[in-house]
């Protein structure tokens, strides 16, 4: 199969999904996750209709993006791994969507920098369901206040939130907890789900599912 055809079979996957749970055809967005793949195998996946986009890294996304976007203008591109405040301008100025919003240090330097360039990104905060030590996000317990903070003392439009489930871990229970905090805190938009789980993220309420060697297999080893 191209990644073409796997792009096709998790649309279906996703509107199957959706038709099972009584949810609207369409409700559900596929972030196609591109990290450490090269132009040459993100173009036909353009080409298949796919429009939205994910990256893990703001420097390897310079390498390539740019000159997509600049081709395929509609183009919606989320970053969905951890953002150092040191690469928020170079962020700012490429992605449309920040998925991993998680500290007040990293939300008024994202405030600041969409003011300097004119720019209002959404932004989703990333909660760590698991309260894994070495992952990124805010504690469940903590992710009210901290869209809060976002919202009155930095003046950030918190979107939604966005998570990902220990890999050891059933991923269930994790996505119904970020789907009941984010009830509670009265966001519409969970970004949670990925190559191994997606359909179940729908179950449970996910807006986007992040899907990435599903479509474009397996991913190239690092240099």
């Amino acid at each position: 199969m191209t990644a073409a055809d796997r792009l096709t079979e998790v649309l279906s996957n996703i509107r199957a999904a959706e038709a099972e749970t009584g949810r609207p055809d369409g409700s559900v967005t596929l972030v196609a996750v591109s990290k450490t793949f090269g132009a040459d195998a993100i173009e036909p996946v353009i080409a298949a209709g796919q429009r939205t986009f994910g990256e893990n890294r703001v420097q390897e996304s310079q390498a390539k993006w740019p000159a997509l976007k600049a081709a395929y203008p509609d183009i919606e591109l989320h970053l969905i791994g951890p953002l150092q405040t040191n690469k928020v301008k170079e962020a700012v100025a490429l992605f449309d969507v920040i998925e991993t919003v998680d500290r007040d240090k990293l939300a008024r330097a994202l405030a600041k920098e969409m003011d300097a360039q004119g720019k209002s990104l959404r932004l989703f905060v990333q909660v760590n369901t698991g309260a894994e030590e070495q992952k990124a996000g805010v504690l469940p317990e903590e992710a009210a206040a901290f869209v809060r903070r976002c919202r009155e003392e930095h003046g950030l439009a918190i979107e939604g939130l966005m998570a990902i489930p220990p890999f050891d871990e059933p991923p269930a229970p994790h996505f119904a907890l970020l789907a009941k905090l984010a009830g509670e805190i009265g966001l519409k938009t969970i970004s949670m789900g990925m190559s191994a789980d997606y359909e179940i993220a729908v179950a449970h309420g996910a807006t986007h599912v992040r899907v990435g060697s599903a479509i474009f297999g397996t991913r190239p080893k690092p240099v």
